[in-house]
């Protein structure tokens, strides 16, 4: 099983999922797909299996990924300052995968009847959500 982790500017979220998926004895490869390269370095320093960097490697890795998971803002174009183009946006939207994404209300996007949560909170119940995907599988 293959979940791609996506994430933009410094890394952040991606590093905290990657570390909440990397657990002991795990089946599935994380594949962490930064928009520059400071964010995929956070994302394999802090367990990720293998990095990428840039608009090609997320259209590539989103063609065969099981799960994405990142920040909703991976799905809008223009959207992580300026970091999301079009085409990645569009690779992720189209990809077969199942999708999980952090509601973050930034960018000019409202994302009505989700309630305020703090990061750590949404982190957890991201990568919950994504480890009851990979037991379904199983």
């Amino acid at each position: 099983m293959k979940i791609v982790v996506i994430d933009a500017q410094g890394g952040g979220v991606g590093k905290s999922l990657v570390s909440a998926l990397n657990i002991p004895d795990r089946k599935y490869e994380i594949i962490a797909v930064g928009t520059n390269s400071a964010a995929a370095a956070a994302m394999l320093k802090n367990g990720a299996d293998k990095a990428a960097v840039g608009e090609n490697a997320v259209v590539v890795n989103c063609r065969d990924a099981d799960i994405i998971v990142g920040a909703i803002g991976i799905v809008i174009a223009d959207s992580m300052l300026g970091e999301i183009s079009p085409v990645m946006a569009t690779a992720v939207a189209q990809s077969r995968a199942e999708k999980v994404l952090i509601p973050f209300s930034h960018c000019g996007l409202n994302l009505v009847g989700i309630r305020s949560r703090k990061l750590a909170e949404l982190i957890e119940e991201a990568s919950q959500t994504v480890l009851s995907l990979v037991a379904k599988a199983e």
